[in-house]
């Protein structure tokens, strides 16, 4: 009881200095602020399953978890190297090769671009849970198989965006590129391509958690003993629910990275663009 009533104080407290940050100006409060309630989540979390007495096979503490990740993370390490640079990277790499060309197509062709866009957005609405299996059986157990279902998970966002962001400048800037006399790939490196990148960069963003989602979820329809999807998997049959959130952690961490590696990448590139000025 004591512990229940301490995470109430605390989440009350939390409460009050978040409302007196939220006042303040200064910019240290951007990165102060989310600290301040991810960690009272989780003081929250740990006093409320210890007090409440919440069984671990239901939901572990935190510090269950950190122990669990502590003592597993050279296993973690190489599901990491199996699902994330196997599987998603790869898939990726591939999926963004593949939707650029096939953009750049469908830009140059309006009847490709007319008939392929509907086409792509009812099979990126196909559920990964059913097409999964299907590329398992096509590819096999090893990483080939989790990297073609993140090459169609990554393929089709990054179309439309690429294919919109192509489209993105407007009739004057096209015709002072004609007064120019510049050619179609003048026009597309010099304004084309540039005015794109916010629309890539949104694409390349929404496919890294794709890319991750799908690979990880492949797993779970046939891998080689390593992986952090069947990890989730063989953990979850023996109720090893620490191990499953220590995967479930790894997976959060690699993910965040991948984002925000591309997202630095992007305020590189697009330093120009309006949404990148402080």
């Amino acid at each position: 009881m004591m512990l229940t009533l301490l995470a109430l104080v605390i989440w009350l407290g939390a409460w009050a200095l978040n409302h007196r940050l939220s006042r303040l100006n200064a910019p240290w409060v951007a990165t102060v602020a989310p600290i301040i309630f991810g960690v009272t989540l989780l003081l929250m979390w740990e006093l409320l399953v210890r007090g409440l007495n919440v069984s671990g096979v239901i939901l572990p503490p935190p510090s269950a978890i950190w122990v669990s990740f502590m003592r597993n993370l050279p296993t973690l390490w190489q599901d990491l190297v199996q699902t994330v640079f196997k599987g998603a990277l790869s898939g990726y790499v591939i999926g963004v090769i593949a939707a650029f060309v096939v953009a750049l197509l469908a830009d140059r062709f309006a009847f490709l671009r007319r008939g392929l866009l509907p086409v792509g957005g009812f099979l990126s609405a196909l559920p990964i849970v059913g097409t999964a299996p299907i590329f398992v059986m096509w590819f096999g157990f090893g990483w080939q198989s989790k990297a073609a279902v993140v090459v169609a998970m990554v393929f089709f966002p990054l179309l439309v965006n690429i294919v919109a962001g192509l489209r993105d400048t407007t009739v004057q800037q096209r015709d002072l590129m004609t007064t120019y006399a510049a050619g179609y790939w003048q026009v597309l490196l010099k304004l084309r391509l540039p005015a794109a990148m916010p629309f890539i960069f949104n694409g390349l963003k929404i496919s890294t958690t794709l890319a991750l989602i799908g690979a990880i979820v492949a797993e779970f329809f046939g891998s080689p003993t390593q992986g952090l999807g069947f990890r989730i998997d063989a953990s979850r049959g023996r109720l090893a629910l620490d191990v499953v959130w220590s995967a479930i952690v790894m997976s959060a961490i690699a993910g965040s990275l991948f984002y925000g590696l591309v997202a630095l990448v992007e305020r590189a590139v697009t330093f120009w663009h309006p949404s990148q000025r402080k």
